[in-house]
């Protein structure tokens, strides 16, 4: 299940993995606190932060506003909030620093 998270990129919400596993929500949720140790929530919104952190690598401009819809985010101010959270910089910034634009 969490190979899935990590390949599927359109999975962006909990119940959408739970339904790929055959399985009711809380059953995920149960299964990834017991064998994982964290909840599927995030465990899937990381490895959306890790494709944005891959979008930034292209060394393409992005729109992260776009980029922020397609990986399930509210908007690109959760998209920021988010990444600048786990990576300790906002996106843009991210990409700027590590000359990648």
């Amino acid at each position: 299940m969490v190979g899935g998270a990590q390949r599927r990129r359109d999975f962006v919400r909990a119940d959408q993995l739970a339904a790929h596993a055959g399985c009711s929500l809380r059953t995920l949720q149960r299964l990834f606190t017991e064998y994982v140790g964290i909840g599927p929530k995030w465990v899937i919104q990381r490895f959306r932060i890790l494709d944005a952190a891959a979008a930034a690598h292209s060394g393409e401009r992005i729109d992260w506003s776009a980029l922020a819809y397609e990986l399930g985010f509210s908007d690109q101010a959760h998209l920021t909030r988010v990444f600048t959270q786990v990576v300790g910089t906002p996106p843009a910034t991210y990409q700027r620093a590590n000359g990648l634009l």
